[in-house]
């Protein structure tokens, strides 16, 4: 099976700081895996090399079949097609109906895309995170986890192969959090490979997936599924 997602020896600077140092790891199809440690630890810059929102200053990333070291400008939006973005803080249009945020995301992606089919797919989306009789409420109208969830809509609504969420449930009470990594876990399900930035320390230990913990840049620890201790997760906190 071939790494969604592959970084050989990345290294990211920032002036005089380095942000990751010599990182090396894979992503595969169908994988829900945390990414985990303290603040300033690198979590954030690694999502934005994924994304291609900054460049290595070292080292090979390859993104769903993209070399993302050596991508030219002109195809950086052919990447984030492949690459759906879940936020912390929603990032949902005021004015636009949830059905139409969806819909926004999915055309502002690919021209291609007629707003009859946008339409159509938006409403699969929203369907699918459980959100199908809320498509003409607006951002205002609905609760932090309901957006949260329009938010994810948005993200899938184009089936990218890979996902990344920047805590996602950082603003969410713990019940509506368990219901958020419910949805997560299901689109894995799917056979999409989904990476999790988080501090929440109870889903990280409860959910048993694989966990990656960064230390100042550095990746510390890659631990596989079903050996992720709670004491293993305080001590890199």
């Amino acid at each position: 099976m071939r790494p969604i997602v592959e970084f050989a020896g990345v290294t990211r600077i920032y002036g005089s700081r380095v942000a990751l140092d010599d990182v090396h790891l894979e992503l595969l199809p169908g994988e829900l895996t945390f990414l985990v440690g303290p603040s300033g630890a690198g979590k954030t810059t690694l999502l934005k090399l994924i994304n291609r929102e900054l460049r290595p200053t070292s080292g090979r990333l390859w993104v769903a079949g993209l070399a993302a070291h050596t991508l030219k400008a002109s195809r950086v939006a052919e990447l984030r097609r492949r690459v759906g973005v879940v936020f912390q803080d929603y990032k949902l249009l005021p004015r636009l109906t949830a059905l139409e945020n969806v819909a926004f995301g999915l055309q502002a992606g690919d021209l291609r895309v007629s707003d009859e089919e946008a339409r159509d797919r938006s409403q699969d989306a929203l369907d699918a995170v459980g959100l199908g009789d809320r498509g003409d409420a607006f951002p205002h109208q609905l609760s932090g986890g309901q957006q949260q969830r329009v938010a994810v809509a948005r993200a899938v609504v184009a089936q990218p192969p890979l996902l990344i969420a920047d805590e996602p449930t950082g603003n969410l009470d713990q019940e509506t959090a368990w219901e958020m990594m419910d949805l997560f876990e299901d689109i894995a399900a799917w056979g999409t490979s989904v990476l999790v930035a988080t501090h929440n320390v109870a889903i990280v230990t409860r959910l048993q997936r694989r966990v990656l913990t960064l230390v100042h840049g550095r990746l510390v620890r890659d631990q596989p599924a079903g050996r992720t201790g709670r004491m293993a997760w305080l001590a890199s906190s």
